[in-house]
Formats: structure tokens, C-alpha cells, sequence
């Protein structure tokens, strides 16, 4: 097994994915990511055949979209699919999350 340094991937802001590249499975990826306090924009679209868990680890968002929703530390949710969603920052801190993602059962690669 092999151990991942991911938030060394992310030095300030962005987000970084762990993937195909590293583990060679297509089964799952997860995604670190960091916003700065105020920023918006931030996209969040699984895709056709996917279906990703955005969790906050640190800080308050706002996601909008197909998404209606304040997410604060501890708090997560589900998209799946061609929903798109779109995460703003609304804390004064800089934010921290994980999206966890995969194939939904009627995709493959």
C-alpha cells in the first residue's frame, strides 16, 4: 500500500484529486480542496455516471446551482450525476473539504 501526501498537493487554494494516476483504479477518486474566505465559484459537477460527497472540514459554504444549500464543519452532501453546484466561502477563514466520488452503478469505464 502506498501512502498519499495530499495536502502537500495544495499549497494555496485549489484542490487536488486523487486518482487513476496514483492508485490505477477507476472504482473511486476523492478531491482535497481549499478556498479562500469570499471566494465563489468554485465548481462541483460529478458528471454523467458519477456521484461525488463533498464534506466541509473547515469553515462555512454556501453552494448554489442545482444546489440550495449552507454547509458548515462536519457537514456534507450528495450530488450525483449532471447536477452542477457551485460553492462560495462564506466564512471569513479559509475553507477546507473533501469530495469523495465514483462510478454510479450503471457506468463503467
Amino acid at each position: 500500500m502506498k501512502v498519499f501526501n495530499v495536502m502537500e498537493k495544495v499549497k494555496e487554494g485549489g484542490e487536488y484529486i486523487l486518482g487513476y494516476d496514483e492508485t490505477g483504479s477507476h472504482a473511486c477518486y476523492m478531491i482535497y480542496g481549499v478556498i479562500a474566505p469570499g471566494e465563489k465559484d468554485r465548481l462541483l459537477k460529478p458528471g454523467k455516471g458519477h456521484e461525488e460527497i463533498l464534506l466541509v472540514l473547515e469553515g462555512e459554504f454556501r453552494l448554489y446551482g442545482d444546489c440550495d444549500v449552507i454547509l458548515k464543519k462536519g457537514q456534507a452532501i450528495h450530488v450525483d450525476g449532471e447536477h452542477v453546484c457551485f460553492i462560495e466561502n462564506i466564512s471569513d477563514t479559509e475553507g477546507v473539504y473533501v469530495i469523495a466520488g465514483g462510478h454510479s452503478t450503471v457506468s463503467h469505464h
